[in-house]
């Protein structure tokens, strides 16, 4: 009997495991200006981001390219709804974007990339959040 309850704890751990893995999916974007992540400034372009393993903290972002790339972990965070559409949101000040959150459509959990030392030194300034669409591919 433990044997088989320890079984039922497991497969649905593995279960809940491969879920959360799956609606990391990979996301691609096309950015309009040139950002930063970490402390790597990207150019505009066409980018790729994915989780590099099941819990989604690990995040990797490449240019569509494969030349460029950037691996950093990232938050869970969580909205009351469902994202409407899949999405990369970026906090901008004095004309500086950096990369905040990820979201899926259709999934009220995102992916948020903590501040830097750089972007709180120019967070003095109110931000503003500037929203790219992205496709789930």
């Amino acid at each position: 009997m433990k044997n088989q309850a320890l079984a039922i704890i497991g497969l649905g751990l593995l279960l809940a495991s491969a879920s959360a893995y799956a609606q990391t999916g990979v996301v691609k974007a096309n950015v309009p200006f040139t950002f930063i992540v970490d402390q790597i400034t990207l150019p505009a372009g066409e980018y790729i981001v994915q989780s590099l393993n099941p819990s989604g903290t690990a995040m990797a972002i490449q240019s569509s390219d494969r030349k460029l790339a950037e691996i950093v972990l990232a938050n869970a965070c969580q909205s009351v709804n469902a994202s409407e559409k899949t999405k990369l949101v970026f906090h901008r000040y004095r004309g500086q974007y950096f990369l905040a959150q990820i979201w899926a459509a259709g999934d009220n959990r995102g992916h948020e990339l903590p501040k830097t030392r750089r972007e709180s030194e120019v967070a003095m300034d109110p931000s503003r959040n500037v929203v790219v669409l992205a496709t789930l591919r």
